[in-house]
């Protein structure tokens, strides 16, 4: 009888058992896949962005697909990152599509292209629903690079930056050694000014040095984690030369079409989520951190007078020309966003409501 008992209980044991392994998901029976990424950031807000979405991805996938996060330079320089994903040396990378447009300047329109009236939302958007992603592939396969992009991350409008007096016309500019990337480089050289592209971490060394006379990185949390209001008092907010941008994940295409569908799902996914997740937190830690810089730091911040933003939108309309004249692709991605641009900013501008008049109206 007692033997009879322990079968019986033995057999329950195992129907419990073998129930439980067919509940667990089959995605969780396996080793983790790891994916390493790169990112363009040794520290700082940005190397959080990064880290955020590899945790989106980790906790989405419930440990399946974990992605590690590597800093600056951890296995090659920044200016490097692309090809290792390409080979295979890197399996992803974090930064933005303006630090290697040297390949194809039309890659520079994916995140620091001429306004044309619109903000990196609307960018985004042209990018998930208006034809962007289609151009971008198409880009890679013309430049046969073994890789996949995805975008995410809004960027506020990038400041005009830190200089050593009051900008109040666009001939104060001229002549002055500064710092940007990008197609941005191209414009303000057509404003006159002797630009400098250099990694965030070395802008305020530079300047420090007399290396460069003003420059720009892309918000008030980076540029006092830099210290720049070490080396300048004068801040200008508002510019048309990185008016929209946003993050470039981008990953081995062998290892992405390696993985299961259910992954790619993931990564995708928490890439749109991180476009939430940026602007909504960074924007507060941007404005908090403007605050410091202007009532503890003793920051002199200005918004760029409208003369200079008017000389701006005419250097972009020159540099442009020039490319789109000697790229057809150039003109085909440009061509694109304008098309986007008109016709959703055309519906935005007569719906939204004047904000800045509601905000008068409350705070003066």
């Amino acid at each position: 009888m007692s033997n009879t008992l322990n079968r019986r209980r033995f057999l329950r044991g195992s129907a419990v058992a073998g129930a439980a392994a067919l509940a667990t998901p089959a995605i969780a029976q396996n080793a983790p896949t790891t994916i390493k990424m790169q990112a363009a950031w040794g520290g700082g807000i940005f190397l959080e962005n990064a880290q955020s979405f590899a945790s989106r991805v980790n906790e989405m996938s419930g440990g399946s697909l974990m992605i590690e996060v590597l800093s600056v330079d951890a296995v090659v320089k920044t200016s490097q990152m692309q090809d290792a994903v390409h080979r295979g040396v890197l399996d992803a990378a974090h930064y933005v599509s303006a630090y290697w447009y040297g390949k194809s300047k039309a890659a520079s329109l994916f995140g620091t292209g001429p306004c044309f009236g619109w903000s990196s939302q609307e960018m985004l958007g042209w990018i998930y629903a208006g034809g962007g992603q289609e151009l971008f592939d198409e880009l890679m396969d013309n430049l046969r690079l073994n890789v996949v992009s995805f975008f995410n991350s809004p960027m506020p409008a990038q400041p005009l930056g830190w200089f050593q007096e009051e900008i109040s016309d666009a001939s104060q500019m001229n002549g002055l050694k500064y710092r940007t990337v990008g197609l941005a480089a191209d414009v303000l050289l057509e404003m006159g000014m002797s630009v400098v592209q250099l990694p965030g971490g070395e802008i305020q060394p530079a300047m420090k040095s007399g290396l460069i006379d003003a420059a720009e990185f892309n918000n008030p949390t980076s540029d006092r984690d830099f210290g720049m209001q070490d080396v300048s008092k004068f801040y200008h907010l508002a510019s048309y030369h990185q008016s929209q941008e946003c993050f470039e994940v981008t990953i081995n295409k062998d290892k992405f079409n390696a993985l299961s569908p259910e992954h790619q799902a993931i990564i995708r996914n928490a890439s749109m989520a991180e476009n939430s997740g940026f602007y909504w937190g960074n924007t507060k830690r941007y404005a908090d951190d403007l605050v410091k810089l202007q009532e503890q730091d003793g920051v002199s911040v200005f918004r760029t007078p409208d003369s200079v933003m008017a000389a701006q939108l005419e250097a972009w309309d020159v540099v442009t020309k020039r490319i789109a004249d000697e790229d057809p692709f150039f003109a085909k991605v440009m061509e694109s966003q304008m098309a986007y641009a008109k016709n959703v900013m055309g519906y935005l501008n007569l719906n939204q409501p004047n904000y800045q008049q509601a905000y008068k109206h409350y705070f003066g």
